[in-house]
């Protein structure tokens, strides 16, 4: 056990410097409780007890984690997804390891993965893609079904093998993916399979068992295509409709050979059809990635005019899912604030998703935010009775404050036109 540990002739070579960085971290990132129901707020009351208690163990071998809170967010088609969120303790000791490892698992990771690595960006992996779709007419849409709760441990620490040589890295490790999740109906024990998707060393880990999953495989095997990955969201582009039926049996036969299944419901082929290629009526003619859909739309050339072409803009499931959120904050109802209390409540989310949505196409983002000043209106008309009976002077309301205070909501200062009617609200 001694061996295990490298405790007998010299600690595990973790310093406290290395668990305070890893705090700072944590806390920056914020998070809820885990299953002992002490939040950030609550472990800062002892931090300096909360942080020595957790460095002695972790250098000393004696460290195990607690159980991973499974916290259920639903999905807009109406599914689950199981978060499972660790202690706080648990994600600095995760953070602390993330850190060891991550420099070295960096440089073997290649540049056709982008999810949750440094320097590394959504926009990146989305920049890519609308790259691929000019240059190849084949999109493998791909979903890997219940990829974190199906991760294979001995497959997982194979991988881990190979680049990690301290028995304490892999001791703890192993202990991560062993932990049970506490459910509402009581512990649940890990049967070799799952990594806990909200923990803080599951991605490191997901991106390093589909490295050898998928994109080392790819690379080696069937080089004449490209792929982009954010996670577990994969496209694969193809330059044929034979090559593509071809790869995507291929990728099967990979996936049940690591334990892992596509999703037939969510996996497709698609046909990014622009000006210069045939029609094909026969396959869908658009797929989403990271928020965005893919498809032909209308574009610019100053030698052409307008012609049809290949890109991206919101998702209407993205749209769905911003406007949802709108109507449960209910504010048109909330006649005892001013626009100024309102305005603060948003602002974030609203700069959050122009940044995001508008990075490729500010003008499907502008018809979005025509719904929010269509619900502005509406707690302008329930809270003044002199426009109550009248959206025209309740849109004539907000242009006067539009007028005084421009950057009042941050989209009035992206888009400076006046407020939509309700005519045209989304």
């Amino acid at each position: 056990m001694n061996e295990l540990f490298e405790t007998k002739s010299k600690p595990i070579p973790i310093t406290k410097e290395m668990v305070r960085e890893a705090y700072r971290k944590v806390r920056s990132n914020k998070g809820s409780a885990g299953v002992d129901g002490e939040d950030l707020e609550k472990f800062n009351e002892n931090l300096s007890k909360n942080l020595y208690k957790l460095w002695n163990r972790l250098a000393s071998g004696s460290y195990f984690p607690q159980p991973v809170k499974e916290v259920i967010i639903p999905k807009s088609n109406g599914g689950e997804r199981k978060l499972g969120v660790p202690t706080v303790s648990d994600r600095i000791a995760q953070e602390v390891i993330k850190a060891w490892l991550e420099p070295r698992l960096e440089k073997e990771f290649l540049a056709n993965s982008y999810g949750y690595r440094p320097h590394k960006s959504a926009h990146q992996a989305i920049a890519a893609v609308r790259e691929n779709v000019r240059k190849y007419a084949w999109v493998i849409d791909m979903d890997i079904k219940s990829f974190f709760d199906e991760v294979n441990h001995e497959l997982l620490m194979k991988a881990v093998e190979k680049h990690v040589a301290e028995k304490w890295v892999k001791m703890y490790i192993r202990r991560w993916l062993e932990a049970p999740v506490k459910t509402k109906g009581g512990l649940v024990y890990k049967n070799g399979n799952g990594t806990p998707q909200g923990g803080v060393i599951s991605p490191l880990l997901a991106n390093l068992f589909l490295h050898y999953v998928l994109d080392k495989w790819i690379e080696k095997e069937h080089p004449e295509v490209t792929f982009v990955r954010y996670a577990d969201d994969i496209v694969v582009h193809c330059t044929s409709e034979a090559q593509s039926h071809s790869i995507l049996k291929a990728i099967q036969a990979r996936l049940i050979a690591c334990k892992l299944r596509l999703s037939k419901e969510k996996t497709k082929i698609t046909y990014c059809q622009d000006y210069r290629r045939v029609k094909r009526k026969d396959y869908p003619k658009s797929f989403d990635f990271l928020g965005y859909r893919f498809k032909p739309m209308p574009k610019k050339s100053n030698w052409a005019g307008r012609f049809l072409g290949y890109d991206c803009e919101i998702s209407m499931k993205s749209r769905k899912r911003i406007i949802g959120k709108w109507k449960e904050m209910n504010f048109h109802r909330q006649t005892s604030q001013d626009i100024q209390a309102i305005a603060t409540a948003l602002n974030p989310q609203i700069r959050g998703t122009i940044n995001y949505y508008g990075k490729y196409n500010i003008g499907s983002v502008e018809k979005l935010f025509r719904h929010l000043d269509y619900r502005l209106a509406k707690w302008v008309k329930n809270k003044y009775k002199s426009v109550r009976n009248s959206y025209l002077k309740a849109y004539n309301w907000l242009q006067d404050v539009k007028s005084g205070f421009p950057t009042l909501f941050y989209h009035w200062q992206m888009f400076p036109q006046r407020p939509d009617c309700i005519s045209r609200a989304v």
